[in-house]
Protein backbone atom coordinates (compact mmCIF):
# COMPACT_ATOMS: atom_id res chain seq x y z
CA UNK A 1 0.00 0.00 0.00
CA UNK A 2 1.49 3.40 -0.76
CA UNK A 3 1.90 5.59 2.74
CA UNK A 4 2.02 9.02 2.82
CA UNK A 5 5.33 10.72 3.24
CA UNK A 6 3.70 12.71 6.16
CA UNK A 7 3.51 11.13 9.12
CA UNK A 8 0.51 12.64 10.21
CA UNK A 9 -3.08 11.35 10.03
CA UNK A 10 -4.99 12.31 6.63
CA UNK A 11 -7.24 14.70 8.42
CA UNK A 12 -3.91 16.49 9.83
CA UNK A 13 -2.45 16.63 6.29
CA UNK A 14 -5.08 16.87 3.98
CA UNK A 15 -4.35 14.53 2.03
CA UNK A 16 -6.64 11.05 1.36
CA UNK A 17 -5.30 7.68 2.35
CA UNK A 18 -4.07 7.82 -1.42
CA UNK A 19 -1.71 10.40 -0.79
CA UNK A 20 -3.40 12.85 -2.99
CA UNK A 21 -4.12 16.35 -1.82
CA UNK A 22 -7.58 17.14 -0.13
CA UNK A 23 -7.63 20.76 1.22
CA UNK A 24 -9.81 22.59 -0.18
CA UNK A 25 -10.08 26.98 -0.29
CA UNK A 26 -12.98 27.11 2.36
CA UNK A 27 -14.89 24.84 4.63
CA UNK A 28 -18.08 24.16 3.32
CA UNK A 29 -21.04 22.59 5.09
CA UNK A 30 -22.34 19.45 2.66
CA UNK A 31 -25.31 17.09 1.69
CA UNK A 32 -23.81 13.95 1.00
CA UNK A 33 -26.79 11.40 -0.51
CA UNK A 34 -26.00 7.78 -1.54
CA UNK A 35 -22.81 7.61 1.46
CA UNK A 36 -23.94 4.28 1.49
CA UNK A 37 -22.85 3.41 -1.24
CA UNK A 38 -19.83 3.07 -3.61
CA UNK A 39 -18.80 6.36 -4.39
CA UNK A 40 -20.73 8.33 -1.45
CA UNK A 41 -19.06 5.73 1.24
CA UNK A 42 -15.05 7.25 0.01
CA UNK A 43 -15.97 10.82 -0.60
CA UNK A 44 -17.45 11.24 2.78
CA UNK A 45 -14.08 10.74 4.52
CA UNK A 46 -12.14 12.73 2.01
CA UNK A 47 -14.48 15.61 3.06
CA UNK A 48 -14.16 15.43 6.53
CA UNK A 49 -10.28 15.01 6.11
CA UNK A 50 -10.54 18.29 4.01
CA UNK A 51 -12.27 19.66 6.81
CA UNK A 52 -15.62 20.09 5.79
CA UNK A 53 -19.41 19.79 7.74
CA UNK A 54 -20.92 16.37 6.50
CA UNK A 55 -24.18 15.55 6.85
CA UNK A 56 -25.74 12.45 5.09
CA UNK A 57 -29.14 11.94 4.09
CA UNK A 58 -30.09 7.60 4.56
CA UNK A 59 -32.39 5.57 4.91
CA UNK A 60 -31.18 3.13 7.39
CA UNK A 61 -28.98 4.75 9.56
CA UNK A 62 -27.67 1.53 11.26
CA UNK A 63 -25.82 0.88 7.95
CA UNK A 64 -23.52 3.59 9.07
CA UNK A 65 -22.72 1.96 12.52
CA UNK A 66 -19.60 0.70 11.80
CA UNK A 67 -17.95 3.05 9.24
CA UNK A 68 -14.93 4.60 10.83
CA UNK A 69 -16.77 8.71 10.11
CA UNK A 70 -19.96 7.24 11.53
CA UNK A 71 -19.55 9.59 14.80
CA UNK A 72 -18.02 12.61 12.56
CA UNK A 73 -21.37 13.47 10.45
CA UNK A 74 -24.61 14.26 11.19
CA UNK A 75 -27.15 11.76 9.75
CA UNK A 76 -30.47 12.35 8.90
CA UNK A 77 -33.09 9.57 8.45
CA UNK A 78 -35.29 10.19 5.29
CA UNK A 79 -36.31 8.93 1.75
CA UNK A 80 -35.06 10.86 -1.79
CA UNK A 81 -38.77 10.14 -2.55
CA UNK A 82 -40.41 12.56 -0.06
CA UNK A 83 -40.02 15.91 -0.42
CA UNK A 84 -40.38 16.53 3.32
CA UNK A 85 -37.25 14.58 4.08
CA UNK A 86 -35.27 16.04 1.27
CA UNK A 87 -36.10 19.79 2.24
CA UNK A 88 -35.37 18.89 5.95
CA UNK A 89 -31.86 17.54 4.86
CA UNK A 90 -31.02 20.38 2.45
CA UNK A 91 -31.66 22.86 5.20
CA UNK A 92 -28.71 25.04 6.05
CA UNK A 93 -26.09 23.53 3.59
CA UNK A 94 -24.51 25.30 0.92
CA UNK A 95 -23.37 22.05 -1.25
CA UNK A 96 -25.54 18.99 -2.26
CA UNK A 97 -23.87 16.22 -3.86
CA UNK A 98 -26.70 13.84 -5.30
CA UNK A 99 -24.95 10.52 -6.01
CA UNK A 100 -27.95 7.70 -6.72
CA UNK A 101 -28.37 5.73 -9.15
CA UNK A 102 -30.51 2.78 -9.19
CA UNK A 103 -29.13 -0.14 -11.36
CA UNK A 104 -33.00 -1.95 -10.95
CA UNK A 105 -34.84 -2.52 -14.04
CA UNK A 106 -38.12 -1.77 -13.07
CA UNK A 107 -40.67 -0.02 -15.44
CA UNK A 108 -40.96 2.97 -13.71
CA UNK A 109 -37.46 3.49 -12.80
CA UNK A 110 -36.35 6.16 -15.19
CA UNK A 111 -39.46 8.25 -14.22
CA UNK A 112 -38.70 7.51 -10.18
CA UNK A 113 -35.12 8.89 -10.74
CA UNK A 114 -36.25 11.76 -12.56
CA UNK A 115 -38.91 13.03 -9.71
CA UNK A 116 -36.24 12.39 -7.16
CA UNK A 117 -34.17 14.71 -9.14
CA UNK A 118 -37.04 17.34 -8.93
CA UNK A 119 -37.71 17.14 -5.57
CA UNK A 120 -33.93 17.37 -5.22
CA UNK A 121 -34.24 20.39 -7.36
CA UNK A 122 -36.83 21.87 -5.71
CA UNK A 123 -35.33 21.34 -1.96
CA UNK A 124 -32.06 22.82 -2.71
CA UNK A 125 -34.43 25.71 -4.29
CA UNK A 126 -36.06 26.39 -0.70
CA UNK A 127 -33.17 25.68 1.16
CA UNK A 128 -30.67 28.36 -0.63
CA UNK A 129 -28.21 25.87 -1.47
CA UNK A 130 -25.68 27.19 -3.79
CA UNK A 131 -24.32 24.01 -6.02
CA UNK A 132 -25.93 20.56 -6.48
CA UNK A 133 -22.90 17.78 -7.47
CA UNK A 134 -24.17 14.76 -9.31
CA UNK A 135 -22.05 12.22 -10.89
CA UNK A 136 -23.49 10.91 -14.59
CA UNK A 137 -22.29 8.50 -17.39
CA UNK A 138 -20.26 9.14 -20.45
CA UNK A 139 -22.33 8.71 -23.45
CA UNK A 140 -22.86 9.91 -27.25
CA UNK A 141 -25.29 12.13 -28.08
CA UNK A 142 -26.44 11.11 -31.30
CA UNK A 143 -27.79 7.80 -30.53
CA UNK A 144 -30.56 6.12 -28.75
CA UNK A 145 -29.24 5.39 -25.39
CA UNK A 146 -29.67 2.84 -22.93
CA UNK A 147 -32.77 2.71 -20.09
CA UNK A 148 -30.22 3.20 -17.75
CA UNK A 149 -27.84 5.47 -19.47
CA UNK A 150 -31.09 7.32 -20.49
CA UNK A 151 -32.08 7.88 -17.23
CA UNK A 152 -28.99 8.90 -15.73
CA UNK A 153 -28.79 11.90 -18.64
CA UNK A 154 -32.22 12.75 -17.89
CA UNK A 155 -31.69 13.31 -14.25
CA UNK A 156 -28.50 15.07 -15.41
CA UNK A 157 -30.66 17.48 -17.21
CA UNK A 158 -33.35 18.15 -14.82
CA UNK A 159 -30.89 19.12 -11.63
CA UNK A 160 -29.08 21.48 -14.71
CA UNK A 161 -32.78 23.45 -15.38
CA UNK A 162 -33.38 23.72 -11.61
CA UNK A 163 -32.88 26.99 -9.92
CA UNK A 164 -29.63 26.01 -8.32
CA UNK A 165 -26.65 25.97 -9.70
CA UNK A 166 -25.51 22.56 -11.10
CA UNK A 167 -22.46 20.59 -11.55
CA UNK A 168 -23.02 17.63 -13.81
CA UNK A 169 -19.76 15.15 -13.65
CA UNK A 170 -19.99 12.57 -16.92
CA UNK A 171 -17.93 9.33 -16.18
CA UNK A 172 -17.19 6.38 -18.19
CA UNK A 173 -15.78 2.70 -16.69
CA UNK A 174 -14.73 3.93 -13.15
CA UNK A 175 -11.78 1.84 -12.10
CA UNK A 176 -11.40 0.65 -8.18
CA UNK A 177 -11.22 -2.18 -5.90
CA UNK A 178 -14.59 -3.11 -5.40
CA UNK A 179 -16.18 -1.24 -8.25
CA UNK A 180 -18.91 -2.91 -10.29
CA UNK A 181 -16.78 -2.24 -13.68
CA UNK A 182 -13.34 -3.05 -12.38
CA UNK A 183 -14.87 -6.40 -10.96
CA UNK A 184 -16.77 -7.08 -14.48
CA UNK A 185 -13.28 -6.74 -16.17
CA UNK A 186 -11.45 -8.56 -13.40
CA UNK A 187 -14.10 -11.95 -13.31
CA UNK A 188 -13.96 -12.09 -17.25
CA UNK A 189 -10.49 -11.60 -18.02
CA UNK A 190 -9.64 -14.46 -14.85
CA UNK A 191 -12.38 -16.94 -16.03
CA UNK A 192 -12.35 -16.83 -19.78
CA UNK A 193 -8.49 -17.22 -21.48
CA UNK A 194 -10.63 -17.47 -24.64
CA UNK A 195 -13.87 -15.28 -24.69
CA UNK A 196 -16.24 -15.42 -27.50
CA UNK A 197 -17.39 -11.85 -27.15
CA UNK A 198 -20.54 -9.45 -28.58
CA UNK A 199 -19.30 -6.54 -30.94
CA UNK A 200 -19.47 -4.10 -28.36
CA UNK A 201 -16.04 -5.68 -27.29
CA UNK A 202 -14.58 -3.17 -29.95
CA UNK A 203 -16.20 -0.36 -28.88
CA UNK A 204 -14.13 2.60 -27.70
CA UNK A 205 -13.75 3.69 -23.93
CA UNK A 206 -12.28 5.72 -21.44
CA UNK A 207 -12.12 4.63 -18.09
CA UNK A 208 -11.01 6.60 -15.17
CA UNK A 209 -9.78 5.95 -11.75
CA UNK A 210 -11.69 5.87 -8.82
CA UNK A 211 -9.23 8.07 -6.80
CA UNK A 212 -9.53 10.59 -9.76
CA UNK A 213 -13.50 10.97 -9.66
CA UNK A 214 -13.07 11.74 -6.07
CA UNK A 215 -10.48 14.19 -7.06
CA UNK A 216 -12.86 16.23 -9.18
CA UNK A 217 -15.65 15.69 -6.73
CA UNK A 218 -14.35 17.23 -3.96
CA UNK A 219 -12.77 19.96 -5.46
CA UNK A 220 -16.06 21.01 -7.53
CA UNK A 221 -17.03 22.84 -4.03
CA UNK A 222 -14.60 25.43 -4.91
CA UNK A 223 -15.62 26.22 -8.80
CA UNK A 224 -17.38 29.66 -9.18
CA UNK A 225 -20.41 30.45 -8.45
CA UNK A 226 -22.76 31.11 -11.35
CA UNK A 227 -21.77 27.51 -13.53
CA UNK A 228 -23.99 25.59 -14.22
CA UNK A 229 -23.11 23.01 -16.62
CA UNK A 230 -21.81 19.56 -17.97
CA UNK A 231 -17.90 18.27 -17.64
CA UNK A 232 -16.38 14.76 -18.74
CA UNK A 233 -14.05 13.33 -16.89
CA UNK A 234 -12.07 10.88 -17.87
CA UNK A 235 -8.04 9.33 -17.88
CA UNK A 236 -7.35 10.80 -21.50
CA UNK A 237 -6.69 6.73 -22.42
CA UNK A 238 -9.02 5.35 -25.12
CA UNK A 239 -9.04 1.60 -25.62
CA UNK A 240 -11.72 -0.76 -26.65
CA UNK A 241 -13.38 -2.99 -23.90
CA UNK A 242 -11.36 -5.91 -25.49
CA UNK A 243 -8.12 -4.04 -24.67
CA UNK A 244 -8.84 -2.91 -21.47
CA UNK A 245 -9.47 -7.12 -20.51
CA UNK A 246 -6.27 -7.80 -21.72
CA UNK A 247 -4.66 -4.85 -19.96
CA UNK A 248 -6.07 -6.08 -16.68
CA UNK A 249 -4.10 -9.56 -17.85
CA UNK A 250 -1.32 -8.16 -18.01
CA UNK A 251 -1.10 -5.80 -15.10
CA UNK A 252 -1.94 -9.21 -12.85
CA UNK A 253 -0.01 -11.66 -14.39
CA UNK A 254 -1.81 -13.54 -16.52
CA UNK A 255 -1.27 -14.45 -20.31
CA UNK A 256 -3.13 -12.21 -23.06
CA UNK A 257 -6.90 -13.46 -23.36
CA UNK A 258 -8.33 -14.16 -26.83
CA UNK A 259 -11.38 -12.28 -27.40
CA UNK A 260 -13.15 -13.23 -30.46
CA UNK A 261 -15.87 -10.47 -31.32
CA UNK A 262 -18.80 -11.85 -32.86
CA UNK A 263 -20.78 -9.49 -35.20
CA UNK A 264 -24.05 -9.44 -33.29
CA UNK A 265 -24.34 -6.92 -30.16
CA UNK A 266 -26.62 -9.49 -28.44
CA UNK A 267 -27.30 -7.54 -25.23
CA UNK A 268 -29.79 -10.30 -23.68
CA UNK A 269 -27.32 -12.78 -24.10
CA UNK A 270 -24.11 -10.99 -23.03
CA UNK A 271 -25.98 -9.74 -19.75
CA UNK A 272 -26.98 -13.24 -18.80
CA UNK A 273 -22.99 -14.43 -19.79
CA UNK A 274 -21.80 -11.54 -17.40
CA UNK A 275 -24.28 -12.33 -14.47
CA UNK A 276 -22.69 -15.92 -14.91
CA UNK A 277 -19.41 -15.58 -15.09
CA UNK A 278 -19.07 -12.53 -11.96
CA UNK A 279 -20.84 -11.62 -9.17
CA UNK A 280 -22.78 -9.22 -10.99
CA UNK A 281 -26.26 -10.46 -10.57
CA UNK A 282 -28.05 -10.19 -13.99
CA UNK A 283 -30.17 -7.63 -12.53
CA UNK A 284 -27.36 -5.35 -12.72
CA UNK A 285 -25.37 -7.11 -15.46
CA UNK A 286 -27.90 -6.14 -17.85
CA UNK A 287 -27.90 -2.24 -17.33
CA UNK A 288 -24.27 -2.63 -17.36
CA UNK A 289 -24.05 -4.33 -20.74
CA UNK A 290 -26.45 -2.09 -22.30
CA UNK A 291 -24.15 0.92 -21.58
CA UNK A 292 -21.23 -0.63 -23.69
CA UNK A 293 -23.30 -0.58 -26.52
CA UNK A 294 -22.03 2.79 -27.25
CA UNK A 295 -18.67 4.94 -27.27
CA UNK A 296 -17.96 6.37 -24.11
CA UNK A 297 -15.37 9.09 -24.58
CA UNK A 298 -15.12 12.34 -23.46
CA UNK A 299 -15.96 15.17 -25.46
CA UNK A 300 -14.51 17.59 -24.01
CA UNK A 301 -11.67 18.71 -21.66
CA UNK A 302 -12.97 21.86 -20.32
CA UNK A 303 -12.42 20.63 -16.64
CA UNK A 304 -8.82 21.69 -17.03
CA UNK A 305 -9.43 25.19 -16.36
CA UNK A 306 -11.34 24.86 -13.59
CA UNK A 307 -10.12 21.58 -11.65
CA UNK A 308 -6.60 20.96 -12.59
CA UNK A 309 -5.32 17.61 -12.47
CA UNK A 310 -4.07 15.59 -9.14
CA UNK A 311 -0.36 16.64 -8.42
CA UNK A 312 0.76 13.32 -9.62
CA UNK A 313 -1.31 13.66 -12.67
CA UNK A 314 -4.46 11.79 -13.61
CA UNK A 315 -4.06 7.79 -12.81
CA UNK A 316 -3.25 5.36 -15.71
CA UNK A 317 -5.58 2.56 -16.04
CA UNK A 318 -3.05 -0.02 -15.61
CA UNK A 319 -1.79 1.79 -12.31
CA UNK A 320 -5.68 1.69 -11.06
CA UNK A 321 -5.70 -1.57 -11.94
CA UNK A 322 -2.59 -2.20 -9.87
CA UNK A 323 -3.80 -0.26 -6.91
CA UNK A 324 -6.80 -2.11 -6.85
CA UNK A 325 -5.77 -5.06 -6.71
CA UNK A 326 -3.05 -3.93 -3.88
CA UNK A 327 -6.00 -2.94 -1.84
CA UNK A 328 -7.74 -6.09 -2.31
CA UNK A 329 -4.70 -8.14 -1.40
CA UNK A 330 -4.33 -5.95 1.58
CA UNK A 331 -7.77 -6.06 2.59
CA UNK A 332 -8.35 -2.50 2.34
CA UNK A 333 -11.30 -2.01 0.21
CA UNK A 334 -13.53 1.22 1.43
CA UNK A 335 -16.24 -0.02 -0.36
CA UNK A 336 -17.96 -2.30 -2.82
CA UNK A 337 -20.62 -2.12 -5.73
CA UNK A 338 -22.35 -4.61 -3.31
CA UNK A 339 -23.00 -1.79 -0.21
CA UNK A 340 -25.78 -0.58 -1.42
CA UNK A 341 -29.40 -2.34 -1.32
CA UNK A 342 -32.93 -1.75 -1.03
CA UNK A 343 -33.79 -1.46 2.53
CA UNK A 344 -36.61 -3.78 3.84
CA UNK A 345 -40.31 -2.38 3.07
CA UNK A 346 -41.79 -1.15 7.24
CA UNK A 347 -44.11 -4.12 6.62
CA UNK A 348 -41.64 -6.58 6.61
CA UNK A 349 -41.43 -9.05 9.13
CA UNK A 350 -38.42 -8.94 11.10
CA UNK A 351 -36.89 -12.31 13.62
CA UNK A 352 -37.02 -10.05 16.52
CA UNK A 353 -40.49 -8.87 16.25
CA UNK A 354 -42.70 -11.19 19.15
CA UNK A 355 -44.24 -13.86 17.34
CA UNK A 356 -42.93 -12.61 14.43
CA UNK A 357 -46.20 -10.99 14.31
CA UNK A 358 -48.57 -13.65 13.47
CA UNK A 359 -46.56 -15.13 10.20
CA UNK A 360 -46.35 -18.31 8.81
CA UNK A 361 -42.42 -19.06 9.94
CA UNK A 362 -40.48 -21.89 9.71
CA UNK A 363 -37.46 -22.22 11.82
CA UNK A 364 -34.43 -24.36 11.89
CA UNK A 365 -32.24 -24.46 15.18
CA UNK A 366 -29.19 -26.02 16.14
CA UNK A 367 -26.82 -25.62 19.35
CA UNK A 368 -23.65 -26.91 19.82
CA UNK A 369 -21.11 -26.59 22.83
CA UNK A 370 -17.59 -25.52 21.58
CA UNK A 371 -14.94 -26.39 23.41
CA UNK A 372 -13.04 -22.89 22.30
CA UNK A 373 -13.98 -19.42 24.01
CA UNK A 374 -16.40 -17.11 23.00
CA UNK A 375 -14.21 -14.92 21.07
CA UNK A 376 -12.78 -17.44 19.24
CA UNK A 377 -15.73 -18.78 18.36
CA UNK A 378 -17.14 -15.30 17.36
CA UNK A 379 -14.09 -14.59 14.93
CA UNK A 380 -15.33 -17.86 12.96
CA UNK A 381 -18.58 -16.76 12.89
CA UNK A 382 -17.14 -12.94 11.71
CA UNK A 383 -14.91 -14.39 8.90
CA UNK A 384 -17.57 -16.44 7.56
CA UNK A 385 -18.47 -17.05 3.95
CA UNK A 386 -16.26 -15.63 1.02
CA UNK A 387 -13.27 -17.22 0.58
CA UNK A 388 -13.49 -18.66 3.65
CA UNK A 389 -16.61 -20.90 3.11
CA UNK A 390 -19.44 -21.90 5.35
CA UNK A 391 -18.56 -24.72 6.82
CA UNK A 392 -20.61 -27.54 5.36
CA UNK A 393 -20.59 -29.12 2.00
CA UNK A 394 -19.12 -26.30 -0.35
CA UNK A 395 -20.34 -28.33 -2.95
CA UNK A 396 -24.05 -28.17 -1.70
CA UNK A 397 -23.30 -24.22 -1.23
CA UNK A 398 -22.02 -23.86 -4.53
CA UNK A 399 -25.07 -25.95 -6.37
CA UNK A 400 -27.48 -23.19 -4.74
CA UNK A 401 -25.84 -20.61 -5.90
CA UNK A 402 -25.73 -21.33 -8.93
CA UNK A 403 -29.20 -22.34 -8.94
CA UNK A 404 -29.27 -18.79 -7.98
CA UNK A 405 -28.18 -17.15 -10.27
CA UNK A 406 -29.51 -19.10 -13.32
CA UNK A 407 -32.53 -17.43 -11.72
CA UNK A 408 -31.68 -13.82 -11.57
CA UNK A 409 -30.22 -13.53 -8.32
CA UNK A 410 -26.62 -12.28 -6.37
CA UNK A 411 -25.44 -16.35 -6.08
CA UNK A 412 -22.51 -16.63 -3.94
CA UNK A 413 -19.42 -15.51 -5.81
CA UNK A 414 -20.44 -11.56 -4.74
CA UNK A 415 -17.99 -12.66 -1.86
CA UNK A 416 -17.27 -10.13 0.87
CA UNK A 417 -15.51 -6.74 1.40
CA UNK A 418 -12.94 -8.19 3.94
CA UNK A 419 -12.38 -11.67 5.08
CA UNK A 420 -12.43 -10.56 9.19
CA UNK A 421 -14.32 -7.94 9.90
CA UNK A 422 -17.72 -7.12 9.11
CA UNK A 423 -20.05 -4.25 8.50
CA UNK A 424 -23.94 -3.89 9.31
CA UNK A 425 -25.30 -3.30 5.74
CA UNK A 426 -22.31 -5.06 3.90
CA UNK A 427 -22.93 -8.14 2.02
CA UNK A 428 -21.75 -11.44 2.19
CA UNK A 429 -22.15 -13.66 -0.69
CA UNK A 430 -26.51 -13.80 -0.96
CA UNK A 431 -26.88 -12.51 2.13
CA UNK A 432 -26.57 -9.14 3.62
CA UNK A 433 -25.45 -8.27 7.45
CA UNK A 434 -28.71 -7.06 8.83
CA UNK A 435 -27.58 -6.39 11.99
CA UNK A 436 -24.19 -7.25 14.18
CA UNK A 437 -23.39 -7.51 17.82
CA UNK A 438 -19.63 -7.39 18.48
CA UNK A 439 -18.31 -10.75 19.58
CA UNK A 440 -22.14 -12.07 20.26
CA UNK A 441 -24.46 -12.28 17.31
CA UNK A 442 -24.68 -11.82 13.46
CA UNK A 443 -27.77 -11.83 11.47
CA UNK A 444 -27.88 -12.12 7.50
CA UNK A 445 -30.73 -11.34 5.64
CA UNK A 446 -30.91 -13.26 2.70
CA UNK A 447 -30.77 -11.83 -1.02
CA UNK A 448 -31.20 -14.63 -2.95
CA UNK A 449 -34.24 -15.66 -5.30
CA UNK A 450 -36.98 -17.28 -2.81
CA UNK A 451 -40.78 -17.00 -2.31
CA UNK A 452 -39.97 -15.34 1.06
CA UNK A 453 -37.97 -13.78 3.26
CA UNK A 454 -34.96 -15.97 5.10
CA UNK A 455 -32.87 -15.25 7.64
CA UNK A 456 -29.75 -16.92 9.42
CA UNK A 457 -28.80 -16.10 12.84
CA UNK A 458 -25.14 -16.83 14.19
CA UNK A 459 -24.79 -16.54 18.10
CA UNK A 460 -22.16 -17.64 20.17
CA UNK A 461 -22.50 -17.05 25.05
CA UNK A 462 -20.50 -17.99 27.19
CA UNK A 463 -21.25 -21.25 28.74
CA UNK A 464 -21.73 -19.37 31.92
CA UNK A 465 -24.14 -17.50 30.53
CA UNK A 466 -25.58 -20.12 29.19
CA UNK A 467 -25.91 -22.04 32.09
CA UNK A 468 -26.99 -19.01 34.66
CA UNK A 469 -24.20 -18.83 36.40
CA UNK A 470 -23.34 -15.26 35.51
CA UNK A 471 -20.11 -15.72 38.23
CA UNK A 472 -18.94 -18.57 35.91
CA UNK A 473 -17.33 -20.48 38.67
CA UNK A 474 -17.57 -23.42 37.44
CA UNK A 475 -17.07 -22.83 33.65
CA UNK A 476 -13.71 -22.16 33.17
CA UNK A 477 -13.75 -21.56 29.30
CA UNK A 478 -15.81 -22.62 26.64
CA UNK A 479 -19.29 -21.28 25.02
CA UNK A 480 -22.30 -22.36 23.07
CA UNK A 481 -23.26 -21.88 19.53
CA UNK A 482 -26.61 -21.03 18.62
CA UNK A 483 -27.51 -21.21 14.63
CA UNK A 484 -30.98 -20.15 13.33
CA UNK A 485 -32.98 -20.08 9.87
CA UNK A 486 -35.70 -18.74 9.88
CA UNK A 487 -37.75 -18.34 6.39
CA UNK A 488 -41.03 -16.76 6.22
CA UNK A 489 -43.04 -17.86 3.06
CA UNK A 490 -44.64 -16.19 0.82
CA UNK A 491 -47.51 -18.32 -0.84
CA UNK A 492 -47.96 -21.71 -1.33
CA UNK A 493 -44.59 -21.48 -3.50
CA UNK A 494 -42.46 -20.51 -0.14
CA UNK A 495 -44.08 -23.07 1.77
CA UNK A 496 -43.53 -25.95 -0.65
CA UNK A 497 -39.76 -24.25 -1.32
CA UNK A 498 -39.03 -24.94 2.46
CA UNK A 499 -40.22 -28.61 2.18
CA UNK A 500 -38.23 -29.30 -0.69
CA UNK A 501 -35.00 -27.89 1.06
CA UNK A 502 -35.99 -29.73 4.46
CA UNK A 503 -33.67 -32.68 3.73
CA UNK A 504 -30.72 -30.57 2.89
CA UNK A 505 -31.01 -28.34 6.08
CA UNK A 506 -30.71 -31.60 8.09
CA UNK A 507 -27.54 -32.25 6.59
CA UNK A 508 -25.94 -29.29 6.34
CA UNK A 509 -26.88 -27.25 9.43
CA UNK A 510 -25.85 -29.88 11.75
CA UNK A 511 -22.13 -29.86 10.28
CA UNK A 512 -21.99 -26.00 9.68
CA UNK A 513 -22.46 -25.86 14.00
CA UNK A 514 -20.33 -29.01 14.68
CA UNK A 515 -17.64 -27.31 12.24
CA UNK A 516 -17.51 -23.75 13.03
CA UNK A 517 -16.76 -24.55 17.10
CA UNK A 518 -14.06 -27.05 16.00
CA UNK A 519 -12.58 -24.34 13.45
CA UNK A 520 -13.00 -21.91 16.91
CA UNK A 521 -11.36 -24.79 18.73
CA UNK A 522 -8.77 -25.09 16.39
CA UNK A 523 -7.99 -21.78 15.87
CA UNK A 524 -7.77 -21.24 20.05
CA UNK A 525 -4.94 -24.24 19.99
CA UNK A 526 -2.76 -22.90 17.41
CA UNK A 527 -2.73 -19.52 18.99
CA UNK A 528 -2.10 -20.91 22.52
CA UNK A 529 0.97 -23.03 21.11
CA UNK A 530 2.02 -20.04 19.48
CA UNK A 531 1.97 -17.99 22.88
CA UNK A 532 4.38 -20.64 24.14
CA UNK A 533 6.54 -21.23 21.83
CA UNK A 534 7.13 -17.36 21.13
CA UNK A 535 5.79 -15.15 23.43
CA UNK A 536 3.70 -14.01 20.08
CA UNK A 537 -0.03 -12.98 19.83
CA UNK A 538 -0.95 -13.50 16.73
CA UNK A 539 -3.97 -11.02 14.77
CA UNK A 540 -6.54 -13.52 13.44
CA UNK A 541 -5.32 -13.56 9.83
CA UNK A 542 -5.09 -17.02 10.00
CA UNK A 543 -8.76 -17.63 10.51
CA UNK A 544 -9.63 -18.46 7.21
CA UNK A 545 -6.92 -21.76 7.08
CA UNK A 546 -8.72 -23.10 10.62
CA UNK A 547 -11.54 -24.06 8.26
CA UNK A 548 -11.88 -27.92 8.28
CA UNK A 549 -10.47 -29.60 5.01
CA UNK A 550 -12.55 -28.83 1.95
CA UNK A 551 -14.67 -26.36 3.95
CA UNK A 552 -13.32 -22.52 3.84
Amino acid sequence: MERLSDSRPAELTGNDQTGQDTSSDRQHHVLVTGATGYIGGRLVPRLLAAGHRVRVLVRTPDKLLDVPWHDQVEIVQGDLSEQRDTERACDGVDSVYFLVHSMSSGKDFERTESAMAGIMARSCAAAGVQRVIYLGGLHPTDVELSPHMRSRAAVGKVLLDGPTDAIVFQAGVIIGSGSASFEMVRHLAEELPVMPAPSWVRNKIEPIAVRDVLHYLLHALDLPTGLNRTFDIGSREVFTYAAMMNGYATASGLPRRLIIALPLPAPLLAGWWVGMVTPIPMSMAFPLVQSLQHDAVSAEHDIDDYIPPPPDGLTSYRRAVELALLRMRENEVETTWAGASASAHDADPLPSDPDWAGHKVYVDERTHHCDADPEYVWRIIEGIGGKNGWYSLPLAWAVRGWMDKFSGGVGLSRGRRDPQTLHTGEAVDWWRVEHIERGRLLRLRAEMKVSGKAWLELEVRPDAEESGDSAGADHEGGSTYHQRAIFFPKGLSGRLYWLAILPFHGVIFPSMSRNIGDAAARLQQSEAGARRSDGGAPTGADTAASAPTGVA
